[in-house]
């Protein structure tokens, strides 16, 4: 399921994985390493200020 977050990154032609969202309703994405930085840009450019990066190794 896409959310209001995925769906805006697409629209504006962002490389993203939507991921769903977790327990709280929070959307998660996985973002390749590369494109960490431009996209944070962007994000913060158009007015999200706050965002998380976690990691996970199985």
């Amino acid at each position: 399921m896409q959310g209001r977050l995925s769906a805006w990154l697409v629209k504006h032609g962002l490389v993203h994985r939507s991921l769903g969202f977790d327990y709280q309703g929070i959307e998660t994405l996985q973002i390749k390493p590369e494109d960490w930085h431009s996209i944070a840009v962007i994000l913060y450019v158009y007015g999200y200020n706050y965002l998380r990066s976690q990691c996970a190794y199985v």
